[in-house]
């Protein structure tokens, strides 16, 4: 699976909803990013800071899930601490997200999220439980694909 397919297989699913875009995968890191919208916004006019966990989760499962796929396995988030430094109220803000643990059943990963002037937003460590993949879950995504 290469990033493409990471973005395909996100269709119509919450990843979609929120407006990530995954853009590169190394290895050991992974970019994506999110053009922020009025929905995105809590009532103060910033960003909702469920937005920024919700897009650190989203970036580590991605990362751990193209690193196990191939052996039939998932990734799902178990654990996320979050930290927000500072607003956005517009633009693109990119999160990536740097691999500090590969273990068997787990990977952890540190996201930074940064607005379109590089300056930090949110740092996020996230805990992923690597499964192995199940029929239904193999059914979904196939389904997914062709959509």
């Amino acid at each position: 699976m290469d990033i493409e397919e990471l973005n395909r297989i996100s269709r119509n699913s919450f990843i979609e909803h929120l407006g990530i875009r995954f853009l590169d995968f190394d290895g050991h890191r992974i970019t994506a990013s999110l053009e922020i919208k009025p929905f995105h916004l809590q009532p103060a006019g910033v960003v909702h800071g469920g937005v920024y966990i919700s897009l650190a989760e989203t970036v580590a499962g991605a990362g751990s899930v193209l690193l196990v796929r191939r052996d039939g396995k998932l990734a799902y988030g178990t654990v996320v601490s979050s930290q927000h430094i500072a607003k956005a109220t517009e633009g693109t803000i990119t999160a990536v997200g740097k691999l500090v643990h590969k273990g068997f059943n787990k990977h952890i990963w540190d996201v930074k999220i940064n607005d379109r002037n590089g300056k930090l937003i949110s740092m996020s460590r996230v805990t992923n439980s690597i499964t192995e993949m199940d029929q239904d879950t193999i059914h979904h995504t196939i389904q997914n694909r062709t959509k």
